[in-house]
C-alpha cells in the first residue's frame, strides 16, 4: 500500500513539474509579445515633433541646444512621439564607418527619449547629399542602415526606422523604389517586424504616392507624407528656398484655404484605404516669418485634419526654426503649443 501511495505521489508531482513548465512557457510568450502591427504602431505615434535636426550636440554633446529633460517636457506637453533628424554621412570615417561618440549619443537620446514613454523615429535625414550622386546615395544610406539596424535590433517597438527623409532630385520614382528596396532589405535582415517608415519621392509628396511602390508581403511599413501646401504661405521668407526668400505679409486661413487641406488629406486617405497603408504625417507647420495667428490657424487646420483621419503626425519642429518650443524661456511657444494639443 505504501508502495503504491509513493508511486501516486511521484505522478502528481511529475504532473505539478509538467504543469509548471507549461505555464512558465506561456509567461515566457506572454513577455514577448507579437510585434506591433503597423496600423497599432500609428495609432501608438499619435502626436509628435521633430527634434535634433541641426543642434550641435551631434558635434559637441557639451554644447547641445537640446537636453534629455526636453523629453520629458515633450512628453508631458502630450506628443507620444519624436521624429529624431539625424544627419550621420558627415559622422562616417572613410570606410563608412559611424563614429562612435556619435552613435553613443544617438543611445543616450534614443534611451531618454523611451524611458519617457516617447516613440521614436530615427530619421535618417541626408537627401540633400543624394541629389548629387545616387551611387554616393546608396553606398551611405546602406552603409548607415547596416550599422543601426543591428545595432537597434533589440530595441523596443518604440524605435521605428525611416529609410531616408524627402527623396527628391535624381531619387525619381524609379531610382527611389530600387533604392527603398535594397534599404529596407537590409533592414529585414536582423528587424523582420519592425515598423519601417517610407515616403513618397518630391520631398515626400502626396502626389507622387502613386509611384511609390512597396513590397506587398511586407506589412510592417507606416507610409509618411509631409504637408507645406501653399508654400507661398508656410515658406515665405526663408532664405533657403529662392523663390519664396523676399516674400512677407503672406497670411492663411480662408474657407478655400481650409477645404484645400481637406480634400488634399482626402486624397491620401484614398490611397492609404487602397494600398491598406497607414499614414504618418512626417512634417508640417508653418516658418516663423508669418503672422503668428495664420501660423496657428494653419497649424491647428492640418494636426486636426490629420487626427480625422486617424493618421499619426509630428510637427515641424520643435526648435531652430517654425519653432514650437522657446530655448531662452525654456517654454513652450503658447500659440503654437495650443494649436498643436488644444488644452494641452
Amino acid at each position: 500500500m505504501t508502495q503504491q501511495i509513493h508511486s501516486l505521489l511521484m505522478v502528481a508531482v511529475a504532473a505539478l513539474l509538467s504543469g509548471l513548465m507549461i505555464a512558465a512557457r506561456g509567461l515566457d510568450t506572454d513577455a514577448s509579445p507579437a510585434p506591433l502591427d503597423a496600423y497599432d504602431q500609428a495609432r501608438a505615434m499619435g502626436r509628435g515633433v521633430n527634434v535634433l535636426g541641426y543642434d550641435p550636440i551631434w558635434n559637441d554633446p557639451q554644447q547641445g541646444r537640446f537636453r534629455p529633460e526636453h523629453f520629458r517636457a515633450i512628453a508631458r506637453g502630450g506628443f507620444q512621439t519624436v521624429r529624431m533628424n539625424l544627419q550621420p554621412w558627415s559622422h562616417m570615417d572613410a570606410d563608412e564607418r559611424l563614429d562612435p561618440q556619435w552613435l553613443a549619443t544617438l543611445d543616450r537620446l534614443v534611451t531618454a527619449a523611451t524611458d519617457n514613454g516617447l516613440t521614436v523615429v530615427i530619421d535618417d535625414h541626408d537627401d540633400e547629399h543624394c541629389v548629387e550622386s545616387i551611387a554616393l546615395c546608396e553606398s551611405r544610406l546602406t552603409a548607415f542602415w547596416s550599422q543601426i539596424a543591428p545595432h537597434f535590433a533589440k530595441a523596443p517597438d518604440k524605435v521605428v526606422f525611416e529609410l531616408l527623409n524627402e527623396p527628391h532630385g535624381k531619387l525619381d520614382d524609379a531610382a527611389w523604389n530600387r533604392l527603398l528596396d535594397i534599404e529596407l532589405s537590409v533592414v529585414r535582415e536582423t528587424n523582420p517586424t519592425r515598423n519601417v517608415v517610407i515616403g513618397p519621392t518630391a520631398w515626400n509628396s502626396f502626389d507622387h504616392l502613386p509611384g511609390l511602390r512597396l513590397p506587398e508581403t511586407d506589412r510592417h511599413i507606416i507610409v509618411t507624407v509631409h504637408y507645406y501646401t501653399p508654400m507661398e504661405f508656410t515658406h515665405q521668407g526663408a532664405a533657403w528656398v529662392a523663390q519664396y526668400a523676399g516674400l512677407k505679409d503672406v497670411h492663411w486661413g480662408t474657407d478655400a484655404e481650409i477645404a484645400r487641406v481637406g480634400r488634399d488629406f482626402d486624397t491620401i486617405a484614398a490611397w492609404s484605404k487602397a494600398h491598406h497603408r497607414p499614414i504618418f504625417l512626417g512634417e508640417f507647420g508653418a516658418y516663423d516669418k508669418a503672422d503668428m495667428a495664420s501660423r496657428v490657424r494653419y497649424t491647428s487646420t492640418v494636426a486636426r485634419a490629420a487626427e480625422a483621419r486617424g493618421w499619426a503626425w509630428a510637427y515641424w519642429q520643435f526648435d531652430s526654426d517654425f519653432i514650437a518650443w522657446d530655448m531662452q524661456r525654456n517654454a513652450w511657444v503658447a500659440p503654437i503649443h495650443k494649436a498643436l494639443i488644444p488644452g494641452g
